[in-house]
């Protein structure tokens, strides 16, 4: 403990999370376990549990589509969790609506279905994007859209806005940690089409600036903004007077862990207005017709919501994000930059004997705009970068959860593993003949197939870094490793 205090003397204000990892999240420590896969999802506190079960036990629910008491019931739970979710984000009731989805994929999949793509219209995209994200060029493609990547930048995994700002149409002139401007006069509608990018890479926990947002806006673009893995340890705020993005993708469970298979797009209402859903569900629709072949759309988020809802675990919406309130987003977000820091100081620090460096980062090396999410991959004795699955599988076996490949973040991988997308043009047609992503990876000249990722949250401490850095040096320090007895990789 001292030594991280030598360094960043504030993780001593953070002690309480040290009593919440002894009492809510006890379980980590009774069972051995090291998680240090916050950005794949978040964990629950015992509360969290303990309310749903009791609610589930107390009360009486049923189907929210209805006049009837349970059905009033659970009306009544989920409109305060969707006032909830307004309310944390400092969303005006009146500017922004919050539509409740799966996951933040079906929040992606609603903007991008239903946006009014055409050949006049563009869809820009950073190249450090999820797939869920990426996915939305298919629906652009199928409109003839044009689609154009703004390419990352190494070894920091960053856009150099001035390329951003030329993609976007606009004339950059002036960049600071805090402020970017554009001379172009800003305009009233988005005729230009749609500008989609995370407030923080799942990638490399680059923090992007949301102030493209405003940027992007003024430029005539919608914006549709990733929030998914920026939200676990910021708050986003989309009062008057900040960014306020057009659409913003949320996943809870990276939240707080618990319920998962619910998120939500958080859109502005003029932004919904248009949209045009290409279908129509039981839920969606005010009303339809068989013998005449109509239907007309409900108005606002209930158009957006198909079907009956998840109305026994949206309320646990409504808990996780009392508990985050409870426990301070302001102290899980100092904890998450101490220990992201000193992880990096270590990490950068690990030699083998004969000098040469065990790991390689991808992304800054320093905590200046990035988050809690480090990716990078071990080296070893001859100087070969550790495949991946070796290390998940070593890593398992030494009860330490982390993630491992590409994340489903292609550009990043791409862009931290040296990929020349102009070799991949010359052998376009051979790649029609790849069946697997191993053939794939081989034909591209990778040397690896993906990456390791570590990242931090609420119920994280010193003494899980101890316990990853004691498994890495012992393990591969000096060692020399192949992929013998590997099992191929699945896909991205």
């Amino acid at each position: 403990m001292s030594q991280i205090l030598d360094c960043f003397p504030e993780y001593a204000d953070t002690a309480p999370l040290d009593h919440l990892r002894e009492t809510e999240y006890k379980y980590l420590d009774d069972q051995g376990q090291t998680y240090l896969d916050y950005t794949g999802s978040g964990l629950a506190a015992k509360t969290q549990y303990h309310s749903h079960n009791a609610r589930l036990t107390e009360q009486v629910f049923g189907n929210p589509h209805s006049a009837s008491p349970t059905s009033e019931n659970s009306t009544r739970l989920v409109e305060q969790a969707r006032s909830h979710v307004l309310a944390y984000l400092n969303a005006s009731p009146e500017t922004y609506t919050a539509i409740f989805t799966q996951n933040a994929t079906g929040a992606a999949r609603l903007v991008g279905e239903a946006y009014p793509f055409s050949r006049q219209k563009t869809l820009i995209l950073t190249q450090d994007n999820h797939n869920s994200v990426n996915g939305i060029r298919e629906f652009a493609r199928g409109r003839h859209a044009r689609t154009v990547y703004v390419p990352l930048q190494s070894p920091d995994m960053r856009v150099n806005p001035a390329v951003l700002a030329e993609a976007l149409g606009g004339h950059w002139w002036e960049w600071g940690l805090d402020k970017i401007g554009i001379a172009k006069e800003g305009r009233s509608t988005r005729e230009r089409g749609l500008f989609a990018y995370p407030a923080q890479s799942n990638f490399s926990g680059v923090r992007h600036p949301l102030e493209w947002v405003t940027l992007a806006q003024q430029c005539g673009y919608d914006v549709l903004l990733d929030a998914a893995a920026y939200l676990p340890t910021n708050r986003l705020d989309l009062s008057d007077g900040n960014p306020q993005p057009d659409f913003v993708m949320v996943s809870w469970y990276k939240l707080f862990g618990y319920p998962t298979g619910l998120g939500c797009l958080i859109a502005r209402r003029d932004a919904l207005s248009r949209l045009s859903r290409p279908w129509f569900s039981g839920g969606s629709v005010l009303t339809a017709g068989v013998g005449h072949l109509y239907h007309r759309m409900a108005a606002n988020e209930v158009g957006f919501e198909d079907g009956t809802l998840n109305f026994l675990s949206i309320p646990d919406v409504h808990v996780g994000l009392e508990w985050l309130e409870r426990v301070d987003m302001k102290m899980i977000s100092t904890r998450v930059r101490c220990l992201t820091g000193w992880f990096l100081q270590r990490l950068l620090a690990l030699h083998h004997t004969d000098g040469s460096p065990m790991a390689e980062v991808y992304g800054p090396r320093d905590l200046k705009r990035r988050g809690g999410t480090v990716c990078f991959n071990l080296r070893d004795a001859e100087g070969k970068i550790v495949d991946e699955r070796l290390v998940a599988n070593e890593s398992a076996a030494a009860a330490i959860s982390l993630r491992t490949g590409c994340f489903c973040n292609p550009g990043g991988l791409e862009k931290a593993l040296g990929f020349d997308a102009r070799l991949t043009r010359r052998m376009r047609r051979r790649l029609r003949d790849v069946t697997t992503i191993d053939s794939y990876i081989s034909m591209a000249g990778f040397p690896s197939g993906g990456a390791v990722r570590v990242s931090f949250g609420v119920a994280s401490n010193v003494a899980d870094v101890d316990r990853f850095f004691n498994f890495v040096t012992t393990t591969y320090r000096d060692r020399v490793t192949d992929t013998k007895g590997l099992l191929p990789r699945l896909g991205c």
